[in-house]
């Protein structure tokens, strides 16, 4: 008899929250979708307490591969995502990876509730927001750790340093390394194609990009094209609810864009729940943030520099986006 579940849409709404630091536990599926009972492509947000529950189903089920994502941890701003991409099998190995831990609590104490072990830490760049819990991680539960090429040297514990073209591969999930400067010297992302997921660190925000503390505008603007190029319909799990106060600004630098107004509202609104705006639809991004259509005339006439090269118009973005 196939297993059963109550609704999702029966459970509370409020997430488990672990102490000390507000933690947001939710769902996604790495298909197949075929035979599990959520929907695919939602994102669920269930009491701790039953991804035990979950995971036996969706071992039972036969299922070849999900992801639960943590996004949330205010205490720190940072999102930590916990990507765990887990694959269930009689001869499989579980794999559970997290992208980013800023902080060690957090990711513990979802794990535990999980009844996982961490296997890989995939990383971004080197700032402490991003690395802070590597060691203390790597040390509880032997995890290898995977990072940028390029700055290698400032990422703790690296294992595995990776550059624009490699993968990587979680279970039945591969990862596609893109190299990103601009936020940093050495940021990467990686993108899970068949999955239609982007961990984009501090490189693109949900309306924003991260500052220019180490590359130049020319850099990050090639690095935001790379991402332009990608499927609309990919997730962006970026690395920190800043979306609001970026929709703030997004909307002087394109005062006549009436899908970002609309979006505005609908972020405002989301926030005054609780509710977070990660991950958004990389199409979405691609008509409302100004960071990724500085090639539009349309921005360019906002600054004053009509038929100038869009890493310039990007450039003064950037600028007003510092100043504001």
């Amino acid at each position: 008899m196939q297993p059963c579940l109550p609704p999702l849409d029966a459970v509370p709404r409020p997430s488990w929250r672990a102490p000390a630091l507000a933690c947001d536990c939710h769902f996604h599926i790495f298909g197949p979708y075929d035979r599990f009972p959520l929907d695919a492509g939602r994102h669920y947000d269930p009491p701790a307490a039953l991804i035990p529950q979950y995971l036996r189903v969706a071992e039972a089920l036969g299922i070849g591969r999900m992801v639960i994502v943590q996004p949330s941890v205010y205490g720190t701003d940072n999102r930590c995502t916990l990507d765990a991409a887990a694959q269930f099998g009689l001869d499989r190995a579980r794999v559970v990876a997290v992208v980013d831990p800023a902080v060690e609590g957090p990711v513990v104490a979802v794990l535990d509730r999980a009844g996982w072990r961490l296997t890989h830490i995939l990383n971004t760049h080197h700032h402490n927001d991003h690395v802070g819990a590597n060691l203390a991680l790597k040390t509880r539960y032997g995890c290898r750790i995977v990072g940028p090429l390029a700055d290698r040297d400032r990422i703790p514990g690296i294992d595995l340093a990776l550059a624009e073209g490699d993968t990587v591969t979680l279970g039945d999930a591969t990862a596609r390394v893109f190299d990103v400067p601009g936020h940093t010297r050495g940021h990467i992302a990686f993108w899970f194609a068949d999955e239609k997921a982007l961990f984009c660190g501090d490189t693109l925000f949900a309306l924003g990009c991260g500052r220019l503390f180490e590359g130049t505008p020319d850099q990050m603007w090639a690095s935001l094209l790379k991402f332009r190029a990608l499927p609309d319909d990919t997730r962006v799990y970026c690395a920190h609810e800043y979306t609001q106060s970026n929709a703030r600004f997004a909307v002087t630098a394109d005062p006549d864009n009436t899908s970002l107004a609309a979006r505005a509202g609908e972020i405002d609104a989301a926030r005054a729940k609780g509710d977070a705006t990660v991950p958004s639809l990389l199409g979405v991004e691609k008509a409302t943030n100004p960071f990724l259509r500085a090639d539009d005339p349309a921005l360019a006439a906002t600054y004053g520099l009509k038929g100038r090269d869009a890493a310039v118009v990007f450039a003064a973005i950037r600028s007003a986006k510092d100043r504001f």
